[in-house]
């Protein structure tokens, strides 16, 4: 089933015809509105009409987020504040918060853009949607809820933690859809198990899961401790939140609402665009945004495009699965280490579990990269020779991987601490 047939299924060239005329209008927007973009395009000598279709969004300027925090918290805002309806705000654990306003129109936009990606996913009026991430300032919890109130759904408000309860209304409220971040239906899953609850015999059916980078083997993991389809959902706070991008049935990537925001995919460190299914920088343009439209937001999300009609029907343009994000890249001893590219090493050696930090630190002038690795609790074993080999076969597939050293630390189950949200998987010792 399709949400927006007429939208999902445009052909290339009405969906470009579409953007153009967005194109130009949120170009017009920013500029007479929104001094931070007027100052911008001024200095690069650009003015509204010169923006004549999409193929002219290169001569637009770039908007970081540094730029949303210099302006925090509505200097970049297009409208007057007494239309905004909502203010959302992503984390300022690294610096200040970012504030992204809304206005009725703009929350409009959300409530359809994650309603198109449910169905995507395969959910129906007919299911009953548990809502596990967050809510607040955060964009998960409302997102999710507001779109599948728009798709007709049950929806249970579950939020985030509280772990106990979630296994509770799973079973009493008959949840056939779950949204939250995969680390915490990860962690859903192990809390089943250690319940004596057999995940086949719920009703649940579905799995949305996003808000952070996770690997196919990590998909694999969630299917089958959930026994579910696991589908990614991809936004970000500053442009939207959830439901930019989902995956279908045929899991080929995830399909964007393109006619809402246009992608382009850049070398991340020259800033040139790459042609699709080559590896960079995913940057988004607002092309309906009332309250807040951003022009070329960097996204610093790693992913590739792909077009092309899909077996589910959608002709929208495809993104693949987030590899990670630039600026998460860590670079020790010169070789550029993803921790995702840590993940699928781990989560193909059946003794570990699927949860483990990554520490980097410097001793004198070298850099170190330390693994720690939980292990089931049914092969950790006393023996040394035996807690050494295995440790030894997950460093040499590391290294193998990496192409960098490691140092293997095996940490018991339940060692390493759980997460409900968004999980932090590295700690980086050389900033300190």
């Amino acid at each position: 089933m399709i949400w927006n047939e007429p939208k999902e299924c445009m052909s290339q060239d009405e969906m470009r015809h579409l953007q153009n005329i967005r194109l130009k209008s949120t170009a017009r927007r920013v500029f007479h509105n929104v001094p931070f973009y007027r100052k911008k395009m001024q200095e690069l000598g650009i003015e509204p009409d010169d923006i004549k279709d999409i193929g002219d969004i290169g001569k637009l300027p770039f908007t970081t987020k540094q730029d949303l925090r210099d302006n925090y918290p509505f200097g970049l805002a297009a409208m007057p504040r007494s239309e905004f309806v909502r203010v959302h705000a992503s984390s300022g654990t690294t610096g200040k918060p970012t504030s992204i306003p809304h206005s009725r129109k703009d929350l409009d936009m959300f409530a359809e853009c994650v309603a198109r990606a449910l169905c995507c996913a395969g959910a129906t009026r007919n299911d009953v949607v548990q809502v596990s991430y967050g809510y607040g300032l955060f964009t998960g919890g409302l997102g999710l809820h507001d779109g599948a109130t728009r798709l007709g759904a049950t929806v249970i408000p579950a939020s985030g933690g509280n772990t106990r309860n979630q296994l509770t209304l799973l079973q009493d409220f008959g949840s056939t859809v779950l949204a939250c971040t995969p680390s915490y239906a990860l962690y859903i899953s192990e809390a089943l198990a250690d319940a004596g609850i057999d995940a086949s015999k719920l009703p649940l059916r579905i799995g949305v899961f996003g808000a952070e980078p996770w690997s196919a083997e990590m998909r694999a993991k969630i299917e089958d401790g959930l026994q579910i389809q696991a589908f990614d959902i991809y936004g970000l706070s500053e442009v939207m939140g959830p439901g930019m991008s989902n995956s279908c049935e045929a899991k080929d990537g995830l399909h964007i609402a393109e006619d809402h925001f246009y992608p382009e995919i850049l070398d991340p460190d020259t800033l040139k665009p790459l042609p699709d299914g080559e590896m960079g920088e995913l940057v988004f343009t607002h092309l309906t945004k009332e309250a807040m439209p951003l022009l070329r937001y960097r996204t610093r999300d790693l992913s590739s495009l792909s077009r092309g009609g899909c077996v589910c029907g959608r002709t929208n343009v495809r993104m693949s699965k987030v590899k990670g994000r630039s600026d998460d890249m860590l670079i020790i001893r010169g070789v550029n280490v993803f921790p995702s590219q840590i993940e699928s090493v781990l989560l193909e050696i059946p003794e570990a579990k699927p949860h483990y930090m990554i520490v980097v630190d410097r001793e004198g002038a070298l850099d170190t990269l330390e693994v720690q690795v939980e292990i089931d609790e049914r092969h950790f074993s006393d023996e040394m020779a035996q807690i050494g080999a295995l440790r030894g076969r997950i460093k040499h597939a590391l290294d193998s991987a990496l192409r960098v050293g490691t140092k293997v630390t095996l940490v018991e189950h339940r060692t390493i601490q759980r997460s409900e949200g968004k999980a932090k998987r590295v700690i980086d010792r050389r900033k300190i």
